[in-house]
């Protein structure tokens, strides 16, 4: 799995911002917060204010780079109070992201910990080993957060952990949640079927190993 991290967190990248490296500086406000709120969706895999926006902050603040002084008043609102319409907040996101490199860094390492490690201890914990089954748990722990328990509880594969088969677990869970996202009751979340398209279209490959190149994520090549 972790040969393929790179061309992995690519696919990502694309789905999340448009580019294979990613757009650091990208800030989008979106209405899929709690209750349906709006909320700042920030960086190169994009984090949430509601989500681990603070954690990625506090990480900046600690590396001391050129705007930590101008982010400490933030640390106690991020999370708490909404800042998806304070102007000097999403600048400064922005600014940081485009002029400084520890920004830039910080991100890498952040989106590395926060979802990488937990999404690749998930695959081992299970005992998914193909390329493809991480490329689908780290979707989802980018996208969802998880692998989501009531999505688990839709079909009745199991994983190798409890002596299923991988493929055949794998492939129900991306049908599963393909048809979770095609018919949720918010549009946001159903304009991203493309995600789990994409994933569908490499298990119709037989692409387990991730060694067919291209992937076309969204329809951007990625290699």
């Amino acid at each position: 799995m972790q040969d393929k991290k790179e061309l992995i967190q690519k696919v990502l990248n694309v789905f999340e911002t448009g580019s294979t490296k990613g757009k650091y500086e990208q800030l989008v406000i979106y209405r899929d917060g709690i209750d349906d709120s709006k909320q700042i969706t920030f960086g190169r895999c994009q984090t949430t204010e509601q989500g681990n926006l603070l954690t990625l902050i506090e990480m900046y603040v600690e590396c001391e780079g050129a705007y930590s002084d101008d982010f400490v008043p933030y640390l106690e609102l991020i999370g708490h109070t909404p800042l998806h319409e304070n102007k000097p907040f999403k600048d400064l996101l922005i600014l940081a992201a485009k002029d400084d490199e520890i920004m830039r860094s910080t991100q890498d390492r952040f989106f590395d910990d926060v979802y990488w490690a937990p999404a690749i201890a998930w695959c081992e914990r299970h005992k998914l080993d193909l390329a493809l089954s991480a490329l689908v748990v780290y979707d989802s722990f980018i996208h969802s957060g998880s692998i989501p328990m009531f999505l688990r509880k839709r079909f009745i594969a199991m994983p190798p952990s409890k002596g299923g088969n991988e493929k055949t677990w794998i492939a129900s869970y991306v049908s599963t949640r393909h048809q979770w996202l095609k018919y949720h009751r918010r549009p946001i979340l159903r304009n991203t079927i493309y995600r789990t398209q994409t994933l569908i279209n490499e298990i119709e490959k037989n692409n387990w190993d991730l060694n067919t190149i291209p992937i076309i994520a969204n329809g951007i090549p990625v290699s």
